[in-house]
């Protein structure tokens, strides 16, 4: 069975898991450039439709807003959070379904932000529905809160945002996908842009200038050496440091026959648990001293972005209900893991001091990749095992 195209007004708000997730698909919301209105507008009307009183919240950018939902005022309070930016789907062409078709087939659903993470948004607005009622009539001594968040695919800071404007809690939940294990732990990530100098030249007198694009193997050289120091820093949860070139630029915005003055790359350092941002920035420092030393290549470098490395202690109540209940509604390990991915759990624990998991339906390996997908079944069972947590956690003492 295939299914596709976009609802009608009588279904335009489902409560279905499938077509829900499958409408938060079509809404095409790219960062870059931070296309996350349309997918706000539409978690907001959805709330509002449901009977939740949720928020549309402009800061802390007007042109990209985001959600807030909040549904009791008693104790424990859990937040659950979810984002609704998404990596560019690059080229459709590539792709077996379009990447914002929102096809159903066997059992999966297809598009860009599938499993990262518009299913965990999905997830996360069913269960603060069926969960309101029990709520709101005191069945249930906690509350609830839902974000939908802006830019957390470049690091903006959309959740750290929300938890400063009053949508906060006592308990954190990262619904990114985990296949349902729960993450007591994540890794940082800093991206750092490393440039250096060549003179330009015709391209028929290459020996009159300096290529900058030949200074690149042995700046790459130096990365290497440097990530294979790193790999033998190994974190028991959320295993290696690691140092990766994801970008190389030289040569853009002139003449094919001139040789580039300027070269660039982007450098990707993950960072583990117990490891500072400011020692990073020591060993990148080092590492272009060492070019410049060993190379004669001046290399100035540049942090662009980051996100810090955070963890809570593996046996923290929060963790142990969830993992209980993901084991038994979704078969999902109990062994304290950590993620290798970074996520906004950072904001939780490290800006707002709320102890939070990064947990979630659907399989990290399919995130930014072509055709991505999110198994249904697999996200079913994660919802089931999402409204067993959250009612124990908020059932009070």
């Amino acid at each position: 069975m295939t299914h596709d195209g976009a609802n009608t007004d009588a279904t335009a708000y489902p409560t279905d898991l499938a077509d829900l997730a499958a409408e938060l698909v079509r809404i095409e919301t790219e960062n870059p450039p931070g296309n996350e209105r349309p997918a706000a507008e539409y978690v907001h009307d959805w709330f509002t439709h449901h009977g939740i009183d949720s928020t549309l919240l402009t800061d802390p950018d007007p042109d990209r807003p985001q959600v807030g939902a909040r549904i009791g005022d008693g104790d424990p309070t859990l937040v659950l959070n979810g984002h609704t930016d998404v990596v560019p789907a690059g080229d459709p062409d590539e792709w077996s379904y379009p990447p914002y078709g929102g096809v159903i087939e066997d059992g999966r659903l297809y598009g860009r932000g599938s499993v990262d993470m518009k299913t965990g948004i999905a997830v996360a607005m069913l269960a603060a529905l069926e969960l309101a009622d029990p709520i709101e009539h005191d069945e249930l001594a906690g509350s609830l809160v839902v974000h939908a968040a802006m830019g957390e695919e470049t690091a903006a800071p959309g959740t750290r945002t929300l938890l400063e404007a009053g949508f906060d809690g006592d308990l954190g939940v990262v619904l990114e996908p985990t296949e349902c294990r729960v993450a007591t732990s994540a890794k940082g990530l800093a991206w750092y842009e490393l440039g250096w100098p060549g003179e330009p030249s015709h391209a028929s007198r290459p020996d009159q200038g300096h290529n900058a694009i030949d200074d690149i193997g042995p700046v790459l050289a130096a990365v290497d050496a440097y990530d294979e120091r790193l790999r033998e820093r190994v974190d028991p949860l959320c295993g290696r440091a690691y140092a990766t070139v994801t970008r190389v630029v030289a040569g853009e915005g002139t003449n094919r026959a001139v040789l580039p003055g300027r070269a660039r790359l982007v450098l990707d350092r993950r960072i583990l648990p117990g490891e500072t941002v400011s020692d990073v920035d020591e060993e990148v420092a080092a590492l272009v001293e060492g070019i410049e030393r060993d190379h004669g290549v001046p290399v100035a470098w540049e942090r662009t972005e980051t996100y810090e490395s955070a963890s809570i202690p593996t046996d923290h109540p929060l963790a142990e209900t969830f993992r209980e209940h993901a084991a038994a509604a979704a078969d999902a390990p109990t062994e304290p893991w950590g993620i290798e991915a970074s996520t906004d759990v950072r904001n939780f624990i490290n800006d707002a001091g709320i102890p939070a998991i990064t947990w979630g339906p659907g399989n990290l390996e399919q995130a930014h990749t072509v055709d991505e997908y999110v198994d249904l079944s697999a996200a079913e069972a994660g919802l089931e095992a999402l409204r067993r947590a959250a009612t124990d956690l908020l059932s009070g003492p």
